[in-house]
């Protein structure tokens, strides 16, 4: 693996920006183009491409990574290629959008020029500030220097469990992937509750927000599992109980967060095609 890796991120929106936040940040950062057509200020530390026709005719990146809207990622692809011409092969994806199979993504990138690894990765938006984590695969045809510079740019924002199949980014991205939501709705109604019962909407917002801070360092840090942690905090016959008589009916959080993971798992696999 070089000692200085060259990126170039396709892409640079919410998710692409959060990574390269979090490879700025490192002592050694890689060498990075950015190839969005939105972006601006070249400096000593990126070089910005608002066309693939703008990438430096010196620069050979080791990663591709393609943080670009699904749809659009075979035209990126194709355009890639065309730019790069044989410094294409010397390559290999990364793939951080959901849906797109390493098989559809290789063949993009075939009819583009080259036989090159694609490997995928699922962040989550946390990584936005660091604490993101991401469900990653690496298929056979890809190095080991591949895999491991690939997940050390993806811990770079956060966490990452590699995971052994494909087809369990599905699962993945139902998760981590789209759980954030569920944490934010779980928060939203939290503080919709508490002001229901006659707390300020700030009194209820600071208080909904710091239980699950709280909670979620505590799972973070303690080696509990989380049921022994639920089984910990609830008091036979008190007040917590009462409310989890609720939530874990069998008709209540229990079937419906299956439910739930289910569909998204299920959408996952509708955008895979």
């Amino acid at each position: 693996m070089p000692s200085t890796p060259s990126i170039l991120l396709a892409g640079c929106g919410k998710l692409g920006g959060a990574l390269l936040d979090g490879w700025l940040a490192s002592p050694t950062p890689p060498k990075i183009v950015v190839l969005d057509r939105h972006r601006t200020g070249s400096d000593d530390t990126l070089t910005i491409a608002n066309s693939p026709a703008e990438i430096p005719a010196s620069f050979t990146p080791d990663i591709i990574v393609l943080a670009v809207k699904p749809a659009g990622a075979d035209k990126t692809i194709e355009d890639i290629g065309k730019a790069l011409g044989s410094r294409f092969e010397k390559s290999a994806l990364l793939s951080v959008m959901a849906g797109r199979t390493c098989e559809a993504l290789a063949s993009a990138a075939a009819k583009a020029g080259a036989e090159i690894p694609v490997l995928r990765a699922m962040p989550n938006t946390p990584s936005a500030i660091g604490a993101g984590i991401s469900g990653f695969y690496a298929p056979p045809n890809a190095t080991t220097e591949q895999a491991t510079l690939c997940h050390e740019l993806l811990f770079a924002v956060g966490d990452v469990v590699r995971v052994k199949k494909e087809e369990d980014l599905l699962a993945v991205t139902a998760v981590s992937g789209s759980g954030p939501a569920y944490v934010f709705l779980l928060a939203e109604l939290l503080e919709k509750a508490g002001e229901a019962h006659g707390l300020s909407k700030e009194t209820a917002r600071r208080l909904a927000r710091g239980t699950i801070y709280g909670a979620g360092r505590m799972l973070d840090d303690l080696p509990d599992d989380a049921e022994d942690l639920r089984k910990a905090v609830t008091s036979p016959n008190g007040t917590t109980a009462a409310a989890l008589s609720v939530l874990m009916a069998p008709d209540a959080w229990p079937a419906n967060i299956a439910k739930a993971i289910d569909a998204a798992t299920k959408r996952a696999d509708e955008l895979a095609g």
